[in-house]
């Protein structure tokens, strides 16, 4: 029997991978469990297109992008961007910051970075269970089920890190089943965050599903504006944009049971410009007169969709409607969809260690924590950053 105290972290996403790496560094006994085949199963599915795994914007604008900035603001500023891309370098992962600023290992993909964190943390003594559930927790007692043998067992430790993640892309693992350890008083309930619009649309919109508003500018009334595209899919809207103004529509829900985004259509015309282009001409049909004026077809159908047809014609109304144009919203779409989730345990339940108020011995970080962050490699840091947070915060408990 070993002498030396026993840590487990549950979950092998890059949250509790960071806890471990944190640990390695010391003579402790770390257990990582994952009820997967395999470990961060979410982090390889969000780089097969491309590891975003940060951004490279000064730290003060970064650390705004997150809605719990005086929380998170300590850790990130730690491991910023910065350290992150050293962190890479020491794992032979060189990157590069690509035109929007977004940080990207040189090979894109997440697989070899995986590959090479893991070799190093098994070198570092660190033991994996893979295919391992935990049941439930009490204290310092966690019931653990072999889903291969189906073999079930009781284990003590001196400390317990979750790193269970949050409930979307619950197939990858994150089920939130870990909710269940917890009084509902020290969860925020989740809902989707990063995740595409409701819009009921008309059969005139089919031909141009899938298909992009090109360079909008898109805001939700009292907030800030933000430029970018905007896919029209079958169900209503997705993109990076859209995800930026999630967490204002959501508050708007949240007030107001409904939903509005405003777009400017043409945000490179002024009023007076755009009302010039749309004269009136008997030569020209409405859609040659809109087609000149800068509007495509997928902006065409959008306005004929949304616009009501007696104002076609009406130039100024028009023109009004292209730059502030009201778009009714319903609801997000589920949260199993969602690349992120708003919400999880308080910052009031939690030390400033990421110690469980309620139970000393356990420590949470990465996205089961009550914040939330756009795409852009901003999700990725704070995960990082709180499990690095939480492993320091069990070595402190475990020191005194």
């Amino acid at each position: 029997m070993s002498s030396k105290q026993r840590i487990a972290i549950v979950g092998a996403g890059p949250a509790g991978l960071m806890a471990a790496e944190v640990l390695s560094a010391f003579d402790y006994e770390v257990h990582v469990y994952e009820q997967k085949p395999s470990a961060a199963r979410k982090f390889l599915m969000a780089g097969k297109t491309g590891l975003n795994i940060s951004h490279a914007e000064p730290v003060a604008q970064f650390v705004q992008r997150y809605d719990q900035v005086e929380w998170l603001s300590p850790w990130i500023k730690q491991w910023d961007a910065t350290w992150i891309r050293q962190w890479m370098q020491g794992l032979g992962i060189e990157s590069y910051v690509g035109s929007s600023g977004r940080i990207f290992p040189n090979e894109m993909k997440a697989a070899p970075l995986l590959r090479a964190w893991l070799q190093r943390l098994i070198e570092n003594k660190i033991q994996f269970h893979y295919r391992h559930q935990i049941l439930d927790l009490k204290q310092h007692t966690l019931t653990i089920q072999n889903l291969k043998s189906e073999q079930i067992s009781t284990q003590d430790f001196d400390a317990i890190i979750l790193a269970c993640g949050a409930v979307s892309w619950s197939q990858l693992g994150s089920d939130g089943a870990w909710q269940k350890w917890f009084d509902q008083a020290q969860i925020e309930a989740f809902q989707a965050s990063n995740a595409g619009v409701e819009k009921a649309w008309s059969k005139f919109m089919q031909p141009v599903f899938g298909q992009p508003l090109k360079r909008v500018d898109a805001w939700v009334k009292g907030c800030g504006k933000t430029q970018g595209d905007i896919v029209i899919t079958h169900y209503g809207l997705e993109s990076g944009l859209i995800y930026k103004q999630g967490r204002a529509l959501r508050q708007q829900l949240k007030q107001h049971k409904n939903m509005s985004l405003y777009l400017d259509l043409l945000p490179d015309l002024s009023m007076s410009q755009l009302v010039q282009k749309l004269q009136a001409s008997k030569k020209q049909s409405t859609a040659n007169i809109w087609r000149k004026a800068g509007l495509d077809i997928v902006k065409s159908n959008f306005i004929r969709e949304i616009v009501d047809k007696s104002l076609w014609h009406q130039t100024e109304e028009l023109a009004d409607h292209i730059k502030h144009l009201k778009v009714e919203l319903t609801g997000f779409r589920p949260i199993e969809e969602a690349i992120s989730c708003a919400g999880g345990i308080k910052q009031n339940a939690l030390s400033e260690q990421l110690q469980l108020k309620s139970n000393p011995h356990v420590f949470c970080c990465g996205e089961m924590l009550d914040w939330d962050a756009p795409t852009g490699g901003y999700l990725l840091t704070a995960c990082f950053a709180t499990g690095r947070a939480a492993g320091n915060g069990v070595h402190q408990y475990l020191m005194k």
